[in-house]
């Protein structure tokens, strides 16, 4: 498995930088997909430069209304699109936390756990493809795409893992690998 760095094109450009080890959350639950989150561990260590920036990962899970960018080469409509695009897409939408989401104003109810953190604008939503990609707000990984019930469909958010709530994981695991 290799990473490519610092392109926005789906394959070509920037540097390709192997994996070294990956690790999944041990508590992921592949049917409520609670703890959908993993750490990857390059081969090489990463500088930054023009092109290649790390982001922090959130401390605290932002507020419902909160604007945040998700970024990824997944498909741009639902089921019947043929192709994905090869140029990096990015749409704004606004975070609707774990508490919102699972109430009553949208359609998802019991399914939101602890460790899931929603985003919502009309007609603006991660799709297929976009699955572990970024969710970014105030220069903070703030979510990575999770699930969601179609793509922008009204009255249902795109699911993402909670950074902040997982951020322990992140960090210890990090270490270990």
């Amino acid at each position: 498995m290799r990473v490519r760095l610092g392109s926005t094109e789906y394959n070509s450009g920037g540097e390709l930088v192997a994996v070294k080890s990956f690790r999944n959350h041990e508590g992921y639950n592949p049917t409520t997909k609670e703890n959908d989150i993993a750490v990857t561990k390059l081969a090489t260590p990463v500088r930054q430069s023009t092109k290649i920036r790390y982001v922090a990962l959130a401390e605290k899970t932002p507020v419902t209304g909160t604007p945040a960018i998700v970024t990824g080469w997944g498909s741009k409509c639902y089921l019947l699109c043929l192709t994905a695009p090869t140029i990096l897409q990015e749409v704004e939408v606004d975070i609707v936390d774990e508490k919102a989401c699972a109430s009553s104003e949208y359609k998802y109810g019991s399914e939101i756990k602890k460790t899931m953190i929603c985003a919502y604008s009309v007609n603006k939503d991660a799709c297929q493809g976009d699955s572990g990609g970024p969710l970014v707000s105030g220069n903070k990984l703030v979510g990575v795409v999770s699930w969601g019930r179609g793509c922008a469909k009204a009255g249902y958010p795109g699911v993402y893992a909670d950074v902040a709530t997982l951020r322990s994981w992140v960090e210890k695991t990090a270490k270990e690998l």
